[in-house]
């Protein structure tokens, strides 16, 4: 087997194990701030075990850490909306309405890297609103969810554009590490506001708990480190077009684990596959647009 197949079928793994994040958040009985406060806690521990192991330097200025806080904070809010979404609609939809993210990705980031709007970035926006339209025509029960994976999907772009900047200066790693902590301590002092000191609701059986760790540790502490190591073989163009294929998996995952709560109507899976593939077309279009330019694309830090 060639090192680069190798490094591929990491790769897949890697979005594989995403997809599954979904999955995993059906089956945690938490309710999503609590899951989010765990997950951020679980892959806090991973990737400071992780980054000692590698002897990577921790060590960044008051302002960077302020910055990666903050950050954070929207990664929190972003994980609490996205399982928010799933536990009142179902993995199906909300991992579809993720893809709209595109169209928000096409107005954000020209406001922080100052640059104009491309057109092609605006009708890959057309494309997702009009896949959205149609899952919201279709799937009116679900309108709730739909509502809220959006509002996923734009904290998703933001946080991104974010980390895009953060990290021409600092280790990704590093980066995420601070996040995932950051956000767990704004979440636990949120918790401690709201509830008090009766951590109860974490008094989980076995099951739960496995699902929790597997969570925090493979599908984020792990999948990001994995993520950054495929980079060392693979262009960031090859792991942006088969990221796309995170809600295929899902989806398919959903239907097999979960059956007939995760069918959906034709209509649905149409307007699925329009945000789908307006993802990949915008990503091919802008690998060929940065070739031409001889441009680099920004490898950035994004975890499902």
């Amino acid at each position: 087997m060639s090192k680069n197949l190798r490094y591929q079928l990491l790769l897949h793994l890697i979005v594989f194990i995403w997809g599954f994040t979904g999955i995993l958040g059906k089956l945690i009985e938490l309710d999503a701030a609590r899951l989010v406060t765990v997950r951020m806690a679980v892959a806090s521990i991973g990737l400071i075990s992780y980054l000692a192991l590698m002897k990577v330097s921790v060590k960044v200025t008051l302002k960077k850490l302020f910055a990666f806080a903050g950050v954070g904070a929207i990664v929190a809010l972003h994980w609490i909306t996205f399982f928010g979404a799933i536990k009142v609609s179902n993995v199906s939809v909300a991992l579809s309405c993720m893809a709209s993210a595109t169209l928000f990705s096409a107005v954000i980031e020209p406001l922080f890297f100052k640059r104009k709007i491309q057109l092609s970035e605006l009708v890959f926006g057309v494309m997702v609103v009009f896949g959205l339209s149609l899952i919201f025509s279709f799937e009116t029960q679900y309108a709730y969810g739909i509502l809220l994976a959006i509002v996923s999907s734009m904290l998703a772009a933001l946080f991104t554009v974010l980390n895009g900047l953060l990290i021409k200066d600092t280790d990704a790693r590093v980066i995420t590490f601070y996040e995932m902590a950051s956000g767990f301590v704004v979440l636990l002092v949120y918790m401690v506001y709201s509830f008090g000191l009766d951590f109860t609701a974490f008094v989980l059986p076995f099951s739960q708990w496995f699902y929790l760790i597997l969570l925090g540790l493979v599908c984020t502490a792990f999948a990001f480190a994995a993520s950054v190591y495929v980079l060392k073989e693979l262009t960031p163009f090859t792991v942006t077009i088969s990221v796309n294929m995170e809600p295929v998996y899902a989806i398919l995952l959903a239907l097999v684990i979960f059956g007939e709560s995760e069918r959906m109507t034709p209509g649905f899976y149409f307007g699925a596959a329009i945000l789908i593939a307006s993802v990949g077309f915008n990503a091919i279009a802008k690998h060929r647009k940065n070739k031409m330019l001889q441009i680099k694309p920004i490898a950035t830090n994004t975890v499902n």
